[in-house]
């Protein structure tokens, strides 16, 4: 299924059977404040029978209550200790594994997302006839593309082809990883606040194993991104998530991690300073370097043309993710600082 016929995607697991005394395959979803987008969540999980464990970090709006109603195990996370994505991700698969051992395949799945049918038959079914694949992903789409120009941003960024994932910056939290490579690899990293999927991604490939987009519908995701303000700050999270990928593993450093990393440099910060710098040395010459904006506008453009975007949305991609550059180094910044003080806090946009 190729990602643009995801818009009429069944949802919902009911036609799943799986043996609820020896499940191989196990659910973790987790969530912090997510509200009706949890309960969409949950309800696409319906008749699913695998064991399913939702962690919260630290909601305040019921979302503990309303998972407890779905008959799920719910793991609320010590709030004595920085929350994370990748924190709750560990401690879901932990509490899955001690209660049900023989869980061979775990399917993470955050609480603003819904799963996709059939979608944890044909991840199971690859997995278990690819023993040299460590996970498997699928189709994401944006629930509500139509609603903001920046949830319209997140479709285009969800989008990309089947087959095996070379580039992992494109490997996602919601995803379907065989559990003796989560025990292998020892999980995600704790401390990151962004980026701790490539940073998996990295040492699942350094220890030998695949990872595969497969051409099925996995999920639809709600950004619910409706102001600039949130946009922006996703963006600096995201410039955050760069350097941590870029920087973890710097003995073997990807070099699509690497180039992010300098053209997050390059044009966020190194071109417009040094245009300030020199402005009054060369007498406003110096302003002849933004003239390279409009050409990465371009290459941009191009770019999303030939992965079969319409002129429109190749725009809108070109557009922000110039704009985004500006909040990236920001990110990026924050990153080195956090890291030298050895103190990492989530960064939030809704």
């Amino acid at each position: 299924m190729a990602p643009g016929l995801l818009d009429s995607v069944e949802l919902g697991n009911s036609h799943i059977k799986m043996n609820k005394d020896s499940p191989t395959t196990g659910i973790v979803v987790i969530g912090r404040n997510e509200g009706e987008r949890l309960r969409a969540c949950l309800d696409s999980l319906r008749g699913v029978d695998a064991p399913i464990v939702y962690v919260d970090s630290g909601s305040i709006d019921g979302s503990v209550a309303l998972a407890g109603s779905f008959g799920v195990d719910v793991v609320s996370l010590d709030a004595s200790k920085p929350f994370s994505a990748a924190r709750g991700r560990n401690e879901g698969f932990a509490h899955l594994r001690q209660k049900f051992p023989t869980v061979r395949y775990v399917q993470f799945i955050d609480g603003d997302c819904k799963l996709a049918s059939g979608w944890l038959e044909i991840a199971e079914v690859t997995l278990r006839n690819n023993p040299d694949y460590g996970a498997v992903t699928g189709h994401l789409q944006e629930m509500a593309p139509e609603r903001s120009i920046y949830n319209r941003m997140c479709a285009l960024e969800w989008k990309s082809a089947a087959g095996e994932i070379t580039d992992i910056g494109k490997f996602g939290g919601i995803s379907m990883i065989r559990a003796s490579v989560i025990d292998e690899v020892g999980g995600f990293n704790p401390d990151l606040i962004a980026g701790e999927e490539p940073e998996l991604a990295t040492r699942i490939k350094d220890a030998g194993y695949r990872i595969h987009k497969l051409d099925h519908a996995m999920a639809l995701h709600d950004a619910e991104i409706s102001t600039f303000r949130q946009w922006w700050t996703r963006a600096v999270r995201a410039g955050h998530a760069i350097g941590a990928w870029a920087n973890l593993h710097p003995d073997r450093r990807d070099r699509d991690a690497l180039r992010e990393e300098m053209s997050t440099w390059f044009w966020g910060l190194l071109v417009p300073a040094t245009t300030l710098l020199l402005l009054i040395p060369t007498r406003g010459l110096s302003l002849l370097l933004l003239l390279g904006y409009p050409l990465l506008l371009w290459r941009m453009y191009r770019y999303r043309l030939s992965e079969g975007d319409t002129p429109q949305d190749a725009r809108t991609y070109a557009k922000y993710t110039l704009i985004g550059k500006f909040a990236n180094v920001i990110g990026l910044m924050k990153y080195y600082r956090d890291r030298r003080r050895n103190s990492f806090r989530i960064i939030e946009y809704k």
